[in-house]
């Protein structure tokens, strides 16, 4: 295998003209704001994952913190969530006025523990925060037992999700709300931005008070009213809100970027089975599921190394691929790991031992659709002699 000349990113955004030619019919609208084009989106986000309602906010945090926000969580309500996350998950617990509480996970699956999320769960428990990790779906029929008998809420971070489905039914439906990320580096993009999906009217009254500063009428609203009602071209404010809302710029994106989705989805799949193919005689440990079961998203690829069967260790492929002029990332280090939580938790190793130690030993590697076999085969041969050496 020839030496690699440039850099191979660990992420981008696949972009092709019709991504320019949406982005260029909404500047040549000169309405870029919050307009029309949001709204279309959500429709057409609905339309996509069968969901009653989906509102656009300006991120997956915003999304997770409305829905928590909406519970009116008080002093030591707690909410249940997992250790193996992004930390927006956790501060948003935190914002929203709760107390996070972690689950470990499974070394199988990354996903949350659904039989020990019960031995959490008491009196004030309020809320189960999972995360679809990776793509892959969490056991459903477990926790919506659980949520079920216990009559709590469940909100579902499906930040990595946006094509998952478990038994044929798509994340983001089980619950009181499913939250999607649109950010740069995710399966469809927007730039920036997010979505909640739910079925409950009093959530979507909340978001659609509460995602820009609690205005009665946006701007769009105001001075492009329906001709047939009234024209009001003040506003009043309703809440004390929040600047939570996507524009239609960020929205002719992910427009654009709806239509090529399934696309999208298959070329990441024959990229991850290849490289598992690649990889298998390795000393590692990949993420497991049955495609039976299951719709994953192919997210992430990511394995983490099995300190029994090796002296390498994840600091030192890091290295390696840095020289090697591969791009990486690290999908996660454990919240309990964290400086933050460590200091205003108390939170340690033995909160969520499983989860520590695949966040001191996984790495995710390049995957995007357009992302050629031929890096892909580089960049295998490249970890297959650094567990040779």
């Amino acid at each position: 295998m020839k030496s690699n000349k440039k850099n191979i990113a660990f992420g981008e955004p696949c972009i092709d003209k019709n991504f320019y030619k949406s982005i260029k019919s909404n500047l040549d609208s000169k309405w870029i704001g919050t307009g029309p084009l949001s709204k279309k989106f959500e429709i057409e986000f609905s339309n996509y994952k069968k969901s009653k309602f989906s509102l656009a906010v300006n991120s997956c945090t915003s999304a997770i913190f409305l829905s928590l926000k909406s519970l009116k969580l008080k002093k030591n309500d707690e909410v249940i969530t997992t250790p193996m996350t992004f930390c927006s998950t956790v501060n948003c617990i935190i914002h929203a006025g709760g107390k996070p509480i972690l689950v470990d996970i499974k070394e199988n699956t990354l996903n949350i523990d659904e039989d020990k999320i019960e031995e959490k769960i008491n009196k004030n428990t309020k809320a189960l925060l999972i995360v679809h990790f990776a793509g892959l779906p969490c056991n459903m029929d477990k926790i919506k037992k659980i949520v079920s008998r216990y009559n709590i809420k469940l909100i579902e971070d499906c930040a990595h999700s946006i094509e998952s489905k478990y038994r044929g039914i798509e994340v983001g439906n089980f619950g009181y709300s499913g939250c999607y990320s649109f950010y740069v580096n995710k399966n469809i993009t927007t730039c920036e931005g997010g979505m909640v999906t739910t079925k409950n009217k009093t959530l979507h009254n909340f978001i659609i008070k509460n995602r820009l500063h609690g205005l009665s009428k946006d701007a769009w609203k105001r001075f492009f009213p329906n001709k047939q009602k009234k024209n009001i071209y003040y506003y009043d404010v309703l809440s004390a809100g929040y600047k939570f809302n996507m524009p239609d710029l960020n929205a002719s994106m992910g427009l654009s970027q709806l239509k090529s989705v399934q696309n999208f989805w298959l070329k990441r799949k024959r990229i991850h089975e290849y490289y598992r193919k690649k990889l298998l005689k390795l000393p590692i440990k990949f993420q497991e599921f049955d495609d039976q079961e299951i719709t994953h998203s192919y997210h992430l690829f990511l394995f983490f190394i099995d300190c029994k069967k090796t002296n390498k260790t994840r600091d030192q492929l890091v290295e390696f691929l840095n020289k090697n002029k591969i791009g990486f990332g690290i999908h996660y280090r454990a919240i309990n790991s964290m400086t933050y939580y460590k200091k205003n938790f108390n939170w340690s190793k033995k909160d969520a031992p499983i989860a520590y130690n695949v966040g001191e030993n996984t790495i995710s590697l390049p995957l995007y659709p357009h992302l050629t076999f031929q890096k892909i085969d580089f960049i295998c041969d490249k970890i297959l002699n650094f567990f040779k050496k």
